[in-house]
């Protein structure tokens, strides 16, 4: 069952980029104080995920901010390298936070897995947002097929 507004974000551990190179979080940690706005694209590097979805959080970031965001992190099943070099081909700098959740687990544990296989992407998550407020949903939109219609950072600001 896909995670609701009202529940708790479950603490998984993932993989972010650290002065060290690939560093383990827990998603508890990252996620569970403050207002955190999450996005979860299918994969790195893909079209829609580059064109538009990541683009506009770190165009809006400050925006997020304005409106009491802490933090703005997107999480992808994509290893800690792919996660690192998108967000240095997206100039995310320290308005977006990456997380590689290449095993898939977080997107198992919140109930939002998609089967890329049929386009050779294997186990990937849903194109999702949420707002956590202390790491409670607060607010979930998720896509309900292969484009992005509810997920974008404008649907995000307006519900804020």
């Amino acid at each position: 069952m896909a995670i609701q507004v009202g529940d708790r974000i479950p603490d998984i551990k993932v993989m972010t980029w650290g002065a060290e190179g690939p560093t383990p979080v827990q998603t508890g940690d990252v996620l569970g104080t403050g207002k955190v706005v999450i996005f979860a694209v299918p994969g790195a590097f893909t079209p829609t995920c580059s064109d538009f979805h990541l683009p506009g959080y770190v165009l809006r970031a400050e925006e997020l901010r304005a409106k009491g965001v802490d933090k703005v992190v997107c999480v992808s099943v994509n290893d800690p390298f792919v996660m690192n070099a998108w967000g240095e081909q997206q100039n995310v700098g320290t308005d977006v936070m990456m997380l590689a959740d290449g095993n898939a687990e977080f997107a198992q544990a919140v109930g939002l897995v998609m089967d890329g296989s049929g386009f050779g992407l294997g186990t990937r998550s849903q194109r999702y947002a949420a707002v956590l407020e202390d790491g409670v949903v607060t607010m979930l939109n998720v896509e309900p097929g292969g484009g992005m219609t509810v997920s974008g950072v404008e649907e995000v600001l307006a519900a804020l």
